[in-house]
């Protein structure tokens, strides 16, 4: 596998050493035609390091060599991860003090792409339902063929309104099973007939959520009036689901506290985010999607930019994250400095800002704040850049830390926000302020947060309480 030089061991001690590797493997699951891949890409760290022990590695030196292979072309997201998972298990078999200090959480979840479907790329691919390769969506595929040029102008009417990328993607999948529904019929004979009976068969075979059965209608009244040009006129009766009234998950002081503890012995970078959207109150792809120029820490305070329904708006920097979070960028820009001399460094803009302003991408102030460890190809330009984190990383480290931290309550990235807003409220900020920092365009959304305090009233004191 190796020579005897590059680790300093004895022949029989390498031998024992990658008989270790390899039992490591095979309690991992990892197949054995796949072992071999794993050993060669250890063997390649070992001949980087050209001598070195590796018991004598820090840190730095795995970060560094993990950044540059995050920077080679052609690297696909299963190599990448195959990659650190084979240097981790490398490090854990020599009992290299640097293997615990490494997070690898982080590198990881670099290896996650950013696809063309992904809500922050997906609108500026201008690709339509029509031009989309065969199996790329298949629900598209069955009905594109007969009704392709509706569902082009449906996306172009909605891009024209500058709806959000979600929006478009659940309005243009609801006319597509509205369209497999009735069968292959012309539009002309379709009305509110047809709609009420597919909204019913949503409520009553389909058993969906009244959230879900009031979209689909939604996206179905946009495609009959504005691609269409018909007006809907009554629906009449049909099935509706039922509405539950569900209140939000809210974790305690307490609560909070131990899971971001658990976050920060798991993965700092995903404490710093969790810290941040329970100290700011922000949506997890705001977080995601923070570029540095947004953060300002002479005012104390973080501009959240395009949030839900294309509103900015200003929320506080947690004095607690300053430190934190002045370090996390500073080892941000040393990677921006080393990506800039090997001619790399660009980042997406939104709104066409690359044309406007060509050296803009490479510029540090729009660098986003949590980039990815590994570069890829950006599928609307084809050029090489470094996007965000993927935000399933997140998403996977806070359901484990708080599964480590013993919290009988379903955690989300959602109920961080959800815990500042009742956290405020509760050490008697107002619901004006609370619906300011949150965005919400009413307050009556706020409003949840006080029944969740059990504010709604003045309050119900238990009558065993009082006995």
């Amino acid at each position: 596998m190796i020579q005897q030089g590059k680790t300093n061991f004895s022949a029989k001690n390498i031998e024992i050493f990658w008989g270790k590797y390899l039992d490591i493997l095979s309690q991992r699951g990892v197949k054995e035609n796949n072992k071999r891949w794993y050993v060669k890409r250890a063997e390649a760290f070992i001949r980087a390091a050209q001598g070195r022990k590796l018991l004598d590695h820090t840190a730095d030196d795995i970060n560094h060599y993990l950044e540059e292979q995050g920077r080679k072309d052609g690297i696909l997201g299963w190599q990448f991860l195959q990659i650190v998972d084979a240097i981790q298990i490398l490090l854990q078999t020599a009992n290299a003090a640097c293997e615990s200090r490494v997070n690898w959480e982080y590198w990881r979840n670099s290896a996650q792409e950013l696809t063309d479907t992904h809500p922050t790329i997906a609108r500026g691919n201008g690709i339509l339902p029509s031009t989309q390769p065969f199996g790329r969506a298949p629900l598209l595929d069955a009905v594109r063929t007969r009704y392709g040029q509706f569902l082009d102008e449906l996306v172009v009417v909605i891009r024209q309104r500058n709806y959000s990328i979600r929006t478009e993607q659940a309005y243009l999948g609801w006319v597509c099973r509205f369209l497999l529904f009735i069968g292959e019929r012309e539009l002309a004979e379709l009305g509110e007939t047809e709609i009420s009976s597919f909204l019913q068969d949503l409520a009553v075979r389909g058993q969906v959520a009244a959230s879900t059965q009031n979209q689909a209608l939604n996206g179905l009244i946009f495609f009959f009036t504005q691609v269409l040009n018909r007006e809907i006129g009554t629906l009449g009766d049909f099935v509706r689901a039922k509405r539950p009234r569900r209140l939000p998950v809210v974790l305690s002081r307490a609560e909070a506290g131990r899971l971001l503890q658990e976050l920060q012995q798991l993965s700092p970078l995903h404490y710093l985010m969790a810290a941040l959207l329970y100290g700011t109150g922000m949506r997890l792809m705001e977080c995601v999607r923070l570029r540095v120029q947004d953060v300002d820490f002479d005012q104390n305070l973080i501009m959240v930019r395009d949030g839900k329904g294309q509103k900015d708006r200003v929320v506080p920097l947690p004095q607690s994250l300053r430190q934190v979070l002045a370090d996390h960028l500073d080892e941000r820009h040393r990677l921006h400095q080393d990506d800039l001399a090997q001619g790399l460094g660009d980042v997406f803009l939104p709104d066409a800002l690359a044309r406007k302003y060509p050296n803009a991408p490479r510029e540090w102030i729009w660098q986003y704040v949590f980039a990815s460890g590994r570069l890829s190809l950006d599928p609307r330009s084809g050029e090489t850049r470094r996007p965000h984190v993927h935000e399933n990383g997140l998403q996977k480290s806070v359901k484990k830390a708080a599964m480590t931290a013993s919290i009988s309550k379903q955690v989300n990235c959602h109920a961080l926000r959800h815990s500042f807003a009742t956290h405020l409220l509760k050490s008697g900020h107002d619901i004006r302020t609370i619906q300011e920092l949150l965005g919400h365009a009413d307050v009556s959304t706020t409003m949840i947060y006080t029944h969740v305090l059990n504010r709604g009233g003045h309050g119900v004191i238990s009558p065993l309480d009082s006995l």
